[in-house]
């Protein structure tokens, strides 16, 4: 039972201190693999995009259109789009040689901690940086690198959230107007009984297909970079 797999030892007990440390570094890769949705979600730009991705969708009143696959989708290929200078410099800075064997597992976490702080640190308000260094009695950092991971990820993802919710706010007022106008306008013909939406939701339509909206929100997005 110890050699189901050719040249994979799966005894817990060893003499060998290497052997210890390969396992110690799988367990530790494995629970990095684990938390790969909260990196993606909480480090990354991926938050903002859903989220104003989502007040689109809303804002225009199609409900399921487009699907939420559709709309996960284009955050993703986004976020990667986003991201991808960060991660080229992680894969040059820490990535490689760490597989080389030039640089430590300690130094290689360390090297692709920087770029990602430097990202959030840029995105990141000074007020919601300042809430968790002084609530978490943390010592003014010198430089960006030196801003504490437990800090940096909950400032950063309320900042997000905040920004995506301006954008989002900024997609409604147009869309709001012609509900209003058009539930206006029925009011006034009293016909009280038909819903604004089944009206307004053409000319919202056509509105959005006119000033090319998908094209203005992506670009949106990528300028608030």
């Amino acid at each position: 039972m110890n050699n189901l797999i050719p040249g994979l030892n799966t005894s817990m007990i060893t003499n060998n201190p290497h052997d210890v440390a390969t396992t110690v570094q799988l367990m530790v890769l494995l629970t990095v693999l684990s938390l790969a949705p909260a990196i993606l979600l909480l480090m990354t730009s991926f938050t903002r995009i859903i989220i104003v991705l989502s007040f689109v969708r809303t804002s225009l009143s199609t409900q399921q259109m487009p699907p939420n696959q559709v709309l996960i989708g284009l955050a993703l290929f986004l976020t990667f789009f986003i991201m991808a200078p960060v991660y080229h410099q992680i894969n040059h800075d820490a990535l490689n040689p760490y597989l080389k064997g030039t640089i430590s597992q300690k130094q290689a976490v360390k090297k692709a901690q920087d770029p990602l702080k430097v990202f959030m640190a840029k995105e990141t308000r000074q007020k919601d940086l300042a809430l968790f260094m002084n609530y978490g009695h943390y010592k003014q950092p010198k430089t960006v690198t030196d801003i504490p991971m437990t800090a940096l990820v909950p400032a950063f993802t309320i900042s997000e959230l905040k920004t995506a919710f301006e954008m989002g706010f900024m997609v409604f007022i147009p869309f709001l107007v012609i509900d209003m106008v058009v539930a206006s306008i029925l009011m006034a013909m009293g016909m009280m009984m038909l819903p604004p939406v089944m009206i307004s939701l053409p000319f919202k339509i056509l509105l959005f297909i006119m000033v090319d909206g998908w094209y203005l929100i992506v670009k949106s997005i990528l300028s608030s970079y």
